[in-house]
């Protein structure tokens, strides 16, 4: 492959990408108030995300074993944020604060994940007989299950920790 502006281009709009993803994903794992809404869509939507996820991953045992770890793993980690949870109750408000290293890690990894992906189709455009990219290849690839399933795991788990907390709280 030659290095041609665009490739130049690339490479430094990488990094400052990364970055920018850090810094907004800093900002959204602050303390914030509890919306029950919120977390029933995360304790209900991405569970059936994930069944449909493995429901086209039957034909496909590896990866969907692949995911079933790291939708485990997840859940365990989240497992673990949930306890260095900071929870509040100020006057009938609930507010929590979430571990942010652990959630930005987790959503870090799927980022760069779908980075990979944009940097492979770029480099098979440029080079000089591309090849033809299976979608399923991709999205079925280990390297693309196991954060896909680790993301979800622990979101879904921490959606689910916190309404489990707000159940024990008071209601005004």
């Amino acid at each position: 492959m030659q290095l041609t502006v665009t490739t130049v281009v690339l490479l430094i709009l990488v990094p400052v990408l990364i970055w920018r993803i850090y810094s907004r994903l800093k900002l959204v794992f602050r303390r914030q108030e509890s919306v029950a809404w919120r977390h029933w869509v995360g304790a209900a939507g991405l569970p059936l995300l994930l069944l449909a996820a493995a429901q086209s991953m039957l034909a496909n045992p590896p990866a969907l074993s692949m995911m079933t770890g790291a939708v485990l793993a997840g859940a365990w980690l989240a497992v673990f944020a949930l306890k260095k949870t900071r929870f509040e109750n100020r006057e009938g408000t609930l507010y929590f604060t979430p571990p942010s290293r652990t959630a930005i890690l987790v959503c870090l990894l799927f980022a760069a994940r779908v980075l990979q992906i944009g940097v492979e189709f770029y480099i098979n455009r440029q080079s000089e007989r591309p090849q033809l990219i299976n979608s399923t290849e991709v999205l079925q690839h280990p390297l693309t299950v196991i954060p896909f399933g680790l993301l979800l795991g622990y979101l879904a788990a921490y959606s689910i920790g916190l309404l489990r907390w707000r159940a024990t709280q008071p209601q005004d």
